[in-house]
């Protein structure tokens, strides 16, 4: 809702401003004219803009300053009435600072044959916040329209956010919204916009697209004044913040502001905090995953940054992506949670592993992301959280032993030093122990199912374990094989948090490539697997000149996936030898079929 005040100068009554909200009424001119008219509102179905707008008026005779000032403080806009045949009614306006647009009205331009508008606009340019100004006539009944609608623009459209009058320019925060919408809306990344992207951004922000001439002589005006305005017969981003200056010099805030607030942005120029984080409900047990159009999604922004095509983003390619955000949302730790090449440059898998572990572990983040990527813009939907599924209830998938869940989590123990950093990066192919990150996520595929699994190394702080260390899809407990005592605090976990738990288990005899000691425990690690029903432990090493092996982590993925067939009778080795012989063949055929994908891309 608009609340608008009229306001007569402080020093001169009798300017006519109750005549104005009388005729505008009634359409027409009052007789009889109270010292203040009644609040009324106008209904927002007799006004162009669609809002209800509340008018109030002031008497000095009847209210006082405080008064005044109260009403003033509720305002939306204020309408500063003078006379136009007595100047000494405006020159009196002793003016100031206001925080919300203000309207010159120059009332009984009946009386006279010349125009106020040379006495106006010295004080126009002196005070900003003055939107602009109209010449009326209560009794003729002029203007009195124009006038509203001219109040109810300056709220809805107001200029001080866009445009510096002094600098003749407009402001760096518009400029800075207007490049961001630029960017997002050049959907190839060629620094043009091309006629196929105007008419997408024209259908998007006016829900009509532009005539071929209509198009073409928009480009003409920009080339008569612009020198690289207009390049390949597509707009530059010079060319497009022209054209945005020019709607607003010729008073066309409207166009400018509709194309704000389509792309998210408030009357502050910021992003809508409704925009980016509209609502998603997340129940207890449940977890979130992107679906099928937010990963189309993302893929087109991948290739639309991946210049070379060489499957991989360059700092220079990562920092062009995510320019249009306010800040760099990856620091360095991402390179060292998902997969990268021989650079180091975040792949195509490891980009999309590295939204999935922000949507898994962070949805708001996710949202909040996709909303400056422009997502719900772009592929035209009407929220971010369109692109997020919310997985049923665990619970239900183990009742039914069958999941649609496309991310699990595993969650690494182990005592200081027993190799969890060099497992998490073993899964990333990795070999190099200068690496650290508490996650790593990649993919393979399980009986052909895309699968994404997450490992999270746990702070090994025994007595400190949070519900978030607990929740899981599967636990792994690390020990060194060359180290007595490092099986003690496995064991430890496993009994305290675990033996009554539904989450599978797998015991991990890290460092196998060192002499393996007799761990100073009641029993032997094989023998406390048998006792417990658990898999027998698994060896492992990342101390290879090759790369790390798979199969290790596919049985993972198995027992995430299909945890019914896996650690209840499934516990004898000549399982786990056949499971380790079948992981092996699957790991190959799902990098094979990986580095395939690469190739078409």
């Amino acid at each position: 809702d608009a609340k608008l005040h009229l306001a007569h100068c402080p020093s001169s009554a009798k300017v006519g401003k109750t005549s104005l909200i009388m005729s505008l009424v009634s359409e027409e001119f009052p007789n009889v004219v109270p010292y203040r008219a009644e609040e009324i509102t106008i209904p927002a179905d007799v006004t162009p803009e669609r809002v209800p707008t509340h008018i109030v008026d002031y008497s000095e005779a009847e209210q006082t300053d405080e008064q005044l000032f109260q009403e003033i403080s509720k305002a939306n806009v204020i309408c500063i009435v003078y006379s136009v045949n007595n100047k000494t009614s405006i020159e009196k306006w002793c003016g100031g600072a206001s925080r919300v647009p203000l309207i010159l009205v120059g009332n009984k331009s009946d009386l006279v044959e010349h125009s106020s508008m040379e006495t106006i606009l010295p004080i126009m340019n002196q005070y900003s916040e003055i939107e602009t100004c109209v010449e009326c006539s209560a009794k003729n009944l002029k203007n009195i329209s124009e006038l509203f609608y001219y109040a109810q623009k300056a709220v809805l459209h107001p200029t001080g956010p866009l445009y510096c009058p002094e600098k003749k320019d407009v402001r760096p925060l518009c400029v800075k919204a207007l490049t961001r919408i630029f960017k997002v809306s050049d959907l190839d990344n060629d620094g043009i916009l091309n006629d196929n992207e105007l008419n997408f951004f024209q259908r998007t922000c006016f829900n009509t697209p532009l005539e071929p001439q209509a198009l073409e002589d928009v480009k003409n005006v920009v080339r008569k004044n612009l020198n690289d305005g207009v390049c390949d017969n597509g707009l530059t981003l010079k060319g497009f913040l022209f054209l945005h200056t020019l709607f607003i010099q010729r008073g066309r805030h409207e166009t400018t502001w509709t194309v704000l607030r389509r792309f998210g942005y408030d009357d502050d120029l910021e992003l809508n905090q409704d925009y980016l984080f509209p609502p998603l409900k997340v129940p207890p047990d449940c977890t979130t995953e992107l679906n099928h159009n937010a990963y189309l999604f993302l893929q087109s922004i991948f290739d639309k940054h991946d210049k070379d095509r060489d499957c991989a983003l360059s700092p220079e390619e990562l920092r062009d992506l995510f320019d249009v955000f306010p800040y760099m949302p990856w620091g360095p730790d991402v390179n060292n949670t998902v997969c990268t090449n021989d650079q180091g440059w975040i792949t195509y898998q490891g980009y999309l592993s590295q939204w999935t572990l922000t949507t898994y572990l962070d949805v708001q983040r996710c949202l909040e992301y996709l909303g400056y990527l422009g997502y719900s813009i772009i592929a035209e939907q009407e929220s971010q959280a369109s692109g997020i599924t919310v997985t049923r209830d665990k619970k239900i998938d183990l009742q039914k032993k069958q999941t649609q869940r496309s991310v699990f989590r595993c969650n690494v123990f182990g005592d200081i030093g027993c190799g969890k950093s060099g497992f998490l990066q073993a899964f990333l192919g990795r070999n190099l122990m200068e690496h650290r990150s508490y996650y790593a996520i990649s993919t393979t595929y399980v009986y052909g199912q895309e699968k994404y699994l997450l490992l999270h190394e746990v702070f090994p702080d025994f007595d400190y374990l949070s519900d978030a260390d607990l929740a899981c899809d599967i636990v792994c407990l690390v020990y060194d094989v060359s180290n007595p005592y490092s099986f003690d605090y496995c064991a430890k976990v496993f009994k305290q948090y675990f033996t009554d738990s539904k989450t599978p288990c797998m015991i991990i005899a890290a460092k196998s490539d060192l002499p393996e000691i007799k761990q100073m425990y009641g029993c032997s690690p094989l023998e406390f697997c048998r006792r417990h029903r658990m898999p027998p432990p698994q060896s492992f090493t990342c101390n290879t000149a090759a790369a790390p092996s798979f199969a290790i982590f596919f049985q993972l993925y198995l027992s995430t996936t299909f945890p019914s067939h896996c650690l209840s009778d499934l516990t004898t080795s000549t399982f786990w030898l056949r499971a380790s012989v079948g992981a092996t063949v699957f790991a190959v055929l799902g990098f094979t079929m990986y580095r395939v994908l690469l190739k078409q891309r």
